[in-house]
């Protein structure tokens, strides 16, 4: 698949989300396939106030490439600042801005799925963000706003005659949340509406729910999200999957535990010992999930301080399964 000028070795993407897709996380994937990461999103205000936590979030290791910088905000000037921020000061491939987020504290400000009632709107500002840089842009949208407010199609259409090198939808409406089934049927029906590449997301928890999406949607790419969570080896799965039709087996338990240290290793490589071992607390029970008794186990991972504290307590527990 191709975006623009970025040509990706798969169509397997992973979903922007807040709090997980740093550095660490994204190299990971990367690692297992992924034929493109996407960044948290970095707000195009805290961008413009030169705000430090944010500028960071800008850095990209080269072992990430290709990889998308995801932007937010509610207004066409902001974004189109910060845009410009990125294309020169990051070297991220592409320029992603983030039309579906459904979280209140997002969309109240009009940023988000905010921008899904209004097609004119978001023609408007993204051709002014498009117009404002070298990158390839593209944008995540979601079905609609709600039931009765599912403009996808007709935000598709805006989008690609402002210029967009790529429409990535969730198919869930904003009021949704991420509950519910994803409405796969709205996904075909903007990829039969536009020219530019589509990107389904929704409900692909296993390698074959992304070879029946693109078979019912024509979708050009399959977007996972948090179904990686944990579980990287789905990345890698679907991709041998969709590329050469492989089935590939689940990972021993050794082979989770040793991405696990890995990932908590290059966490507190990013972020230090205190915020990176806080961080891993969250990633470890998503590698335990479904292990026996690793309700247990999160209690300790939860109270681990240090970085060799929480290396024993993993470790021990793989051993004892094993």
């Amino acid at each position: 698949m191709k975006i623009g000028n970025v040509e990706l070795e798969n169509n397997v993407v992973l979903a922007p989300m807040a709090g997980v897709n740093n550095q660490a996380f994204r190299i990971i994937a990367r690692r297992f396939g992924t034929g493109l990461v996407t960044t948290e999103m970095v707000s195009d205000k805290a961008l413009l106030l030169k705000n430090e936590y944010t500028w960071r979030m800008l850095e990209v290791d080269p072992e990430e490439h290709p990889v998308s910088m995801q932007i937010f905000g509610s207004e066409k000037a902001s974004l189109v600042e910060a845009a410009k921020i990125i294309d020169t000061s990051s070297a991220a491939d592409i320029i992603d801005i983030n039309m579906g987020c459904p979280v209140p504290k997002v969309t109240k400000s009009g940023g988000g799925s905010a921008w899904l009632l209004s097609p004119d709107k978001i023609e408007e500002a993204v051709a002014a963000v498009v117009a404002a840089v070298a990158k390839p842009v593209t944008v995540k949208i979601r079905s609609g706003w709600d039931s009765a407010h599912i403009l996808a199609v007709e935000n598709a259409q805006a989008l690609e005659r402002a210029g967009v090198s790529a429409i990535a939808i969730h198919g869930r409406t904003k009021t949704q949340m991420y509950t519910g089934k994803a409405d796969w049927d709205i996904i075909a029906k903007v990829k039969a509406a536009v020219n530019v590449p589509v990107i389904g997301n929704g409900d692909v928890r296993e390698p074959e729910d992304a070879l029946r999406m693109l078979a019912e949607t024509g979708a050009d790419g399959v977007m996972i999200g948090r179904a990686a969570l944990g579980n990287p080896w789905l990345l890698y799965r679907t991709a041998r999957l969709l590329r050469d039709g492989e089935s590939v087996g689940e990972p021993t338990l050794s082979e989770k535990l040793a991405i696990a240290l890995e990932h908590l290793d290059r966490l507190v490589a990013l972020k230090g010992e205190t915020v990176g071992v806080k961080e891993m607390r969250k990633h470890a029970g998503w590698y335990l999930k479904g292990l026996p008794q690793s309700a247990r186990v999160r209690g300790a991972v939860n109270r681990a301080l240090k970085q060799d504290e929480l290396v024993a307590i993993l470790t021990d527990y793989i051993y004892q399964l094993s």
